[in-house]
């Protein structure tokens, strides 16, 4: 297990997901987590329990931001999701050929998790991914890399320069 790895079952694994689902979804465009390039708005409507990194629409993207001490931090490696329709309710797997995340140069563990159906957008949908979970960080700045590829061309570049603050 990497430095700072929170292991989290399938169905919490799953729940999660779901939920970052719904949060990265309910953002306007031009306040996306996942739109935004530079960290701007990382702290759109942030839980309370846990601290949402969003994952990116592919490419390089570099972001900084601050985030509180004292909550883990849930984000996607590679994540894809689709609205489920009758009698197609898995869901899109994609096929990975590179899958990695690093905090300050430390591995982490990166685990596979499917979601429940959950509602976003007015619409039953399902979801999947590669998604890490990380213990809270203690005060002070961190650096995080995420690299990943599939066989369909889509590609992510992120690093995220962290600035953990006292509660």
């Amino acid at each position: 297990m990497g430095d700072g790895n929170r292991q989290v079952g399938a169905v919490e694994g799953g729940r999660l997901a779901a939920r970052w689902w719904k949060w990265a979804l309910s953002a306007p465009l031009d306040q996306s987590p996942v739109a935004d390039t530079t960290g701007a708005h990382a702290g759109w409507r942030q839980p309370e329990d846990v601290w949402f990194l969003a994952g990116t629409y592919g490419g390089r993207v570099v972001r900084r931001c601050g985030i509180p001490a004292g909550r883990p931090l849930f984000f996607p490696v590679l994540n894809t999701q689709r609205p489920a329709v009758p009698f197609v309710t898995k869901p899109w797997r994609m096929e990975v050929t590179r899958a990695s995340a690093a905090l300050n140069s430390s591995p982490l563990d990166v685990a596979e998790f499917s979601s429940p159906l959950f509602g976003a957008v007015g619409i039953p949908r399902i979801a999947w991914g590669l998604w890490c979970v990380v213990e809270p960080l203690p005060a002070g700045q961190f650096v995080l890399e995420i690299d990943a590829s599939a066989t369909n061309g889509f590609w992510v570049d992120t690093t995220y320069h962290l600035t953990v603050t006292a509660p």
